[in-house]
C-alpha cells in the first residue's frame, strides 16, 4: 500500500503556531477572532496557540481592536517587540558588520568596523566583534534567537568551501567560532534583503561590488542558488580572458577588472569617500574609472540578463554609492549587449539598502527561521513547554 503515516501531534501543532504567527506577522493589529478568520482554525485553536507564543515572548497582545459596528471588541495580537532578535555578522575582506533586527524585521542596533581581514586572526577578530553585538543586545534587553553570518564564499551546508579574497578554503565557522550559525553567501543574504526590505520588486539581480563582486538572483520572489548553492558567482564570469590574474586563479575576472580596488587604482583615488568626491568634482580619471568599470560590469551582467531573462538590476554596495555615475554607462552597455532591450529595456536602480543589505539579510534570515517554524524556537528555547506536553 502507497502511503504516508498521519501527521502527528507534534506536526499539527508545528503547522499550527507557523499558521498563526505568520497570519499575526502579515496582519499586526489583529484580534484572536481575526486570526480565526484568517487561518482558518477554530477559534479555540487560536486561543491556545496564541497563549503559548505570548508565553514564549514571540507574541504580545495590545489595546481592544479599531473596528466599527456592534458587539465586543477583541484584544490586538501582534509580534512582540521583545521576542527573539536575529543578528547578523557579515564578513568583509576590509570591514566586518553586525545587524539586530526585532522581530518584524525593524533595525534595532547595527555597527560597522573597518579592518583587512586578510589574516590568520580574523577569526580572533570576528569572535570578539560578535560578543560585543550580544553584549549590545544584553543592553537593549532583548533575547538572541540565532546567528546568521554573510561571507564573500561559496558555501556549503554552512562549510565555506571557497572564499578566495579572504584566502579561505574549507572553514568551517562553527568550528572556528564555538558555535552553530546560519552561514551563507553574502550576496544571496543581500538578495534576500532587498526581497524583503528593498525595492519590492518579483524579479532581479541584485550585484554588490566590493572588493569582490557577487550576485544574487531573485526570481519569482524566490532566491535561486543553483543546484548546489554556488549560482550567482558573477564576480568570476571571464570579461577579460588575458587581463590581470584573479585571486581564484583565472585571468580577466569581472571583480578584477570592475572591483573596488581596481576602481579605486584607476581613479587614484585611496578610498570610496575619496573617489565619490573626485566624482562630485568631475574629476577626469575618476569619470573615466567608473565608466571603464560600467563597461565591464555590462558583459557580465549582460550574461546573466541574457541566459536568465532576468529584468531588473538592483546595484548594491559599493556600486550603490556609485549609481548617479555607474548607471548611465551600464544601461549604454546592456542596451548593447541584450537584444530584447529593444522592446524590453532592462531596468538599474540602486538598492534601497546600500551596504548595509548581506548583514540586513543575515539578520532577516534568522527571523524567518523562526517564523517559518515557531515550534523549533518553542521547543529549543521553552523545554519546558515541551516536555508538559509531552507527560
Amino acid at each position: 500500500m502507497i502511503g504516508t503515516r498521519p501527521a502527528g501531534q507534534h506536526t499539527v501543532r508545528q503547522h499550527n503556531a507557523a499558521l498563526v504567527l505568520r497570519a499575526i506577522a502579515d496582519g499586526p493589529g489583529t484580534s484572536r477572532a481575526g486570526l480565526s478568520a484568517a487561518t482558518g482554525l477554530t477559534k479555540a485553536t487560536v486561543s491556545s496557540v496564541v497563549d503559548r507564543l505570548i508565553a514564549a515572548d514571540l507574541a504580545a497582545e495590545g489595546e481592544p481592536e479599531q473596528r466599527v459596528g456592534p458587539g465586543r471588541r477583541g484584544t490586538v495580537v501582534s509580534l512582540s517587540p521583545t521576542g527573539p532578535h536575529g543578528l547578523g555578522i557579515e564578513i568583509g575582506v576590509d570591514y566586518l558588520a553586525s545587524c539586530l533586527v526585532d522581530l518584524t524585521g525593524a533595525v534595532r542596533a547595527e555597527e560597522v568596523r573597518y579592518a583587512d581581514n586578510r589574516t590568520p586572526h580574523v577569526f580572533r577578530r570576528v569572535s570578539a566583534f560578535l560578543r560585543r553585538a550580544r553584549k549590545r543586545a544584553e543592553e537593549l534587553g532583548v533575547p538572541v534567537g540565532g546567528v546568521g553570518i554573510a561571507v564573500p564564499g561559496l558555501v556549503e551546508s554552512g562549510l565555506v568551501r571557497l572564499a578566495p579574497n579572504l584566502g579561505w578554503r574549507d572553514v568551517d565557522l562553527a568550528d572556528r567560532l564555538g558555535e552553530t550559525f546560519t552561514v551563507a553567501n553574502e550576496a544571496n543574504f543581500a538578495a534576500l534583503a532587498e526581497l524583503w526590505h528593498g525595492s519590492a520588486l518579483p524579479d532581479f539581480v541584485h550585484v554588490s561590488g566590493e572588493i569582490g563582486i557577487g550576485a544574487g538572483i531573485v526570481l519569482d520572489r524566490a532566491l535561486f542558488e543553483g543546484v548546489r548553492g554556488a549560482g550567482g558567482e558573477i564576480g568570476h564570469l571571464p570579461v577579460a580572458p588575458d587581463g590581470p590574474p584573479c585571486s581564484c586563479g583565472a585571468n580577466g575576472c569581472l571583480e578584477r577588472m570592475a572591483g573596488q580596488e581596481e576602481i579605486l587604482r584607476l581613479a587614484g583615488a585611496e578610498t570610496v569617500d575619496a573617489l565619490i568626491s573626485a566624482l562630485e568634482s568631475g574629476d577626469d580619471a575618476a569619470l573615466a574609472a567608473v565608466t571603464t568599470a560600467a563597461g565591464h560590469l555590462g558583459i557580465g551582467l549582460s550574461t546573466v540578463v541574457n541566459l536568465m531573462d532576468v529584468p531588473a538590476v538592483v546595484l548594491g554596495g559599493t556600486y550603490a554609492r556609485l549609481e548617479p555615475w555607474l548607471r548611465g554607462p551600464l544601461l549604454v552597455e546592456l542596451e548593447r549587449r541584450v537584444p530584447s532591450t529593444a522592446w524590453s529595456p532592462v531596468c538599474v536602480i540602486r538598492s534601497a539598502l546600500g551596504t548595509g543589505a548581506a548583514v540586513r539579510g543575515a539578520a532577516g534570515s534568522v527571523i524567518r527561521g523562526v517564523l517559518a517554524d515557531p515550534e523549533h524556537y518553542l521547543t529549543t528555547h521553552w523545554p519546558s513547554d515541551q516536555d508538559s506536553r509531552d507527560r
